[in-house]
């Protein structure tokens, strides 16, 4: 189970840059949205996108459109409203909860895992993995999907429930070894988080996060109040099913949220406009710190990459039944994609557009 659950769990840098062309296809912004047009209508048709997609120039959208069905067996079709689950893609709004609260002096990313968590059992990890290690996927912190993710997948409903169940895994490797991406270590984050305000993550993220970006759209419900599209996945059949069956409890710091396309572009727009941090910050959460060795560079829960001279920030999200993809990019374009079908629907068809917009 858990090596084909981590094939749907990547930033979206990855899965944009492994695909980019051997020449440039940009075109001017009429052309690059027809063409977008075009492509999405014909994925629409053969069922190879479902969700929304939203574009805007410099944070006022030019393109919004819904496709396909949020409820399969119920008819129901997806609307510019309806909310997905995000996957990874909220490590973005973890991150910026952290930096906030060492812009606002309450912790370091120097600081230790053990600063916060005292009784973390494993001491290799407790003492030597700094919040910089969880930020970057450095720690050697792990995965939360192994062999055994069925019996345990309803159990874990908290962020200590996490910690209590992986708490004595060793390292996978010294910390700031190597880039590899550990959804662990941003549950330790979010169990810092509780730390530090202490108020639940999810309290304290609507608090840093959602509250001063306009975010009204965005949540972390249980899996017993589903609040939006149902995720459908040929992960174990060829045809397509819904995910319910796979899902954890709850979504995490490491993802798992809900969100729109809107509440994205909300969220990229206070962040590039200085409302959740100020530039000094922002600057430190969104600039490249480790080569992951994929042609891209990994920030604080943001991926740093060039698409054919344009640099973009940002990430995508992936689970069975899941995809979604947000890039902030230095041209003054921002590109937010939700699907509820597997990877890469939504991600694909983020870098398509990405590479036709003009410079």
């Amino acid at each position: 189970m858990r090596s084909l659950l981590c094939l749907f769990v990547v930033t979206v840098a990855v899965a944009v840059h492994v695909h980019m062309p051997e020449r440039s296809r940009r075109t001017t912004e009429a052309e690059a949205i027809a063409a977008l047009d075009r492509e999405l209508d014909r994925a629409n048709a053969a069922d190879e996108f479902s969700g929304t997609v939203l574009i805007a120039k410099h944070g006022v959208p030019i393109f919004a459109k819904a496709y396909n069905r949020a409820d399969r067996e119920r008819g129901i079709a997806n609307t510019l409203d309806t909310a997905f689950n995000l996957g990874s893609i909220n490590k973005m709004f973890t991150a910026v909860a952290i930096i906030r609260l060492v812009q606002d002096g309450k912790l370091a990313v120097t600081d230790t895992v053990g600063k916060y968590i005292r009784d973390y059992p494993d001491r290799a990890i407790a003492d030597h993995v700094t919040i910089h290690h969880l930020l970057t996927h450095t720690g050697g912190t792990g995965d939360i999907f192994e062999a055994d993710y069925e019996d345990y997948r309803l159990k874990l409903r908290t962020h200590d429930d996490y910690l209590k169940h992986f708490g004595e895994r060793a390292p996978i490797h010294k910390p700031g070894e190597r880039w590899q991406y550990s959804n662990y270590g941003f549950v330790l984050l979010g169990a810092i988080i509780e730390r530090v305000t202490g108020k639940p993550y999810y309290d304290a993220v609507a608090e840093l996060v959602y509250a001063p970006a306009g975010m009204t759209s965005t949540s972390a419900p249980t899996i017993d109040q589903p609040i939006g599209a149902v995720g459908y996945t040929r992960f174990r059949t060829a045809e397509l099913v819904p995910n319910i069956d796979i899902l954890p409890y709850r979504g995490m710091a490491a993802g798992g949220g809900w969100s729109t396309t809107g509440d994205l572009l909300r969220f990229a727009n206070a962040l590039v406009g200085h409302a959740l941090l100020d530039a000094k910050h922002t600057e430190l959460v969104t600039t490249g710190k480790v080569d992951t060795g994929r042609g891209f560079k990994y920030a604080y829960g943001f991926g740093d990459l060039q698409l054919d001279g344009v640099r973009c920030i940002g990430h995508d999200g992936g689970f069975p039944g899941v995809n979604g993809a947000l890039l902030v990019c230095e041209n003054g374009y921002t590109i937010a994609m939700l699907a509820n079908l597997d990877p890469p629907a939504a991600s694909r068809i983020a870098h398509f557009i990405a590479i036709r917009l003009p410079r």
